[in-house]
């Protein structure tokens, strides 16, 4: 989605350059440097990130092993594990899910969060960004961090400029401190940022470099026809977008929800009956948005966030849309009831958040007339709560699938999937046209009839043979196109029949006499009744 920013949007990034590094002190703490992290590539070890002593010295990523020995020779080299630094990078999005629930992650050591909307539960956006740098630093983590209205620009800023904040570190006043002041990054003009913020590639960015063109102001000041036709167009929809012309939305890791509503707490709480009292609070407040939209949740998602950084996720669904509180919190107390491993609140939450990520249309609830929910309703809240101990993949329905094909007509479904409803009816009375139930695959007979190509006169199943007294049909259905066109599939003419004993089954011969098998075979597919 691409156009011209909203001036209510804003985004947060962050980069993480000395990822690799951190990660390794989380695992030994206490020990020091030079570090480098290397990686074999075309038969020689290169640096792949250093940490703050080495980076201090001179050692760069990109360096050959060899070459930064032969510059620090006490320098220590231990493999580069880039799996693990992608775990980390992920444990801390899902971290950040406590400040919005639209996180990206920017690979191999950047975030980008959009806080558009969030910033309240904080006070403001200071005190969000500065809860957020706090935890990161506190965490052990160096980052950058930058704010912006697009997230193309906020991450130009934030890998390119602005502060280095480390752990450890005292910065100076009205930065993060001792004290927990608010912390809020600075806001460096984007037109003096080098051009390797456009992220154009070393050849580009070395042309433009041989050109006079250093820092984004020279690009910005200058036509972006030229521009487009000497460094190519993708210079200029770089250049549109870190200078915040542009607004490309991110993809968060997750899909956002319809609605999400969050209690922060000042101290970590532990004690189960609060966070039940707490959930039902947001579960309230939730009904109440929905009533006002005229909606209905199927989907309800909790998510309790730990002081230490553990996130215990806690879901439900609904066969149909509902606002029904007592129903929601009920569901929850069976599913917290059900898990295999029971909530640790270890050091206590500090946030617990409640999404709906599903809202549907929802009118006024239909009763019979003495007044009790109608059936349909309550095969739906047995469904819920079935799913809720048993898993909701586990409790499924029948839908139908697009397909004349009688085995790819009809399918299961989670019981709270919702599905298009059929469009085909048949007549209250009328007979069924189809079985409900079909053999998987469909079981060979021996068939008798007056012509080749005619209806079934009698046929052998199971070693028994029954006469075929009635019948209707054919009914043709042919392959589909594209195994038509193979010359794989074949024609099936069906039969509706009823033998000597009443009992009819449903019969089809595969494939037409003489014009696409010599001696059609014939084939029980179900029984009626």
């Amino acid at each position: 989605m691409t156009g011209q920013p909203l001036a209510n949007r804003r985004y947060c990034a962050l980069f993480l350059p000395l990822l690799s590094a951190d990660r390794w002190l989380r695992d030994h703490p206490g020990e020091t440097g030079p570090r480098l992290f290397t990686e074999k590539q075309s038969g020689a070890m290169r640096v792949m990130a250093v940490d703050e002593v080495a980076l201090s010295l001179g050692l760069a990523p990109g360096m050959m092993l060899a070459d930064a020995r032969a510059r620090v020779p006490e320098v220590q080299a231990v493999a580069h594990d880039p799996q693990a630094d992608a775990r980390l990078l992920d444990s801390i999005a899902e971290d950040c899910d406590r400040y919005t629930p639209s996180v990206a992650v920017d690979p191999p050591d950047g975030l980008i969060l959009d806080i558009t909307g969030c910033a309240h539960l904080w006070g403001d956006e200071a005190g969000l960004v500065s809860a957020l740098v706090t935890r990161l630093v506190d965490g052990g983590m160096t980052l950058r961090v930058a704010l912006a209205e697009t997230p193309d620009k906020a991450r130009a800023l934030a890998r390119h400029g602005g502060e280095l904040l480390r752990a450890g570190r005292r910065l100076s006043p009205n930065r993060l401190n001792e004290e927990r002041a608010p912390y809020m990054p600075a806001a460096p003009n984007v037109g003096n940022l080098p051009v390797a913020a456009l992220d154009l590639g070393e050849e580009r960015t070395t042309a433009l470099k041989r050109a006079g063109l250093t820092v984004l102001g020279d690009l910005a000041s200058r036509p972006r026809i030229p521009l487009a036709a000497r460094f190519g167009p993708q210079a200029v929809t770089r250049l549109a977008r870190v200078l915040g012309e542009e607004d490309v939305r991110i993809t968060p890791r997750r899909t956002p929800p319809a609605l999400s509503f969050a209690r922060r707490f000042a101290e970590p709480v532990s004690h189960t009956d609060f966070v039940l009292a707490t959930l039902a609070d947001l579960v309230r407040e939730a009904g109440e948005e929905l009533a006002r939209r005229g909606e209905g949740g199927r989907e309800f998602a909790s998510r309790l966030f730990r002081s230490d950084g553990a996130v215990h996720a806690l879901s439900i669904g609904t066969g149909q849309p509902t606002r029904d509180v007592e129903l929601v919190l009920r569901l929850f107390r069976e599913r917290i009831d059900t898990l295999e491993d029971p909530l640790d609140p270890g050091f206590g939450y500090d946030l617990i958040r409640l999404d709906i990520p599903v809202a549907e249309a929802l009118g006024v609830t239909q009763t019979d007339l003495d007044g009790n929910t109608a059936p349909a309703r309550e095969v739906a809240l047995l469904a819920d709560r079935l799913g809720v101990r048993l898993g909701q993949a586990r409790v499924r329905r029948f839908a139908a699938g697009d397909s004349h094909i009688p085995e790819c007509a009809g399918f299961t479904v989670p019981a709270h999937t919702p599905v298009l409803p059929l469009t085909a009816h048949r007549a209250a009375g009328d007979p069924p046209m189809q079985p409900l139930r079909l053999f998987d695959p469909p079981q060979i007979v021996d068939v008798i009839a007056e012509v080749p190509d005619g209806p079934p006169r009698r046929f052998r199943w199971r070693r028994q043979t029954h006469d075929v007294v009635t019948f209707e049909g054919p009914e043709r259905l042919s392959a589909e196109w594209w195994k038509r066109k193979d010359g794989a599939g074949l024609t099936r003419d069906y039969y509706r029949v009823e033998d000597r004993q009443g009992r009819r089954f449903w019969l089809f011969r595969h494939g037409l006499y003489g014009a696409e098998k010599p001696n059609p075979d014939w084939y029980l597919h179900g029984l009626f009744g």
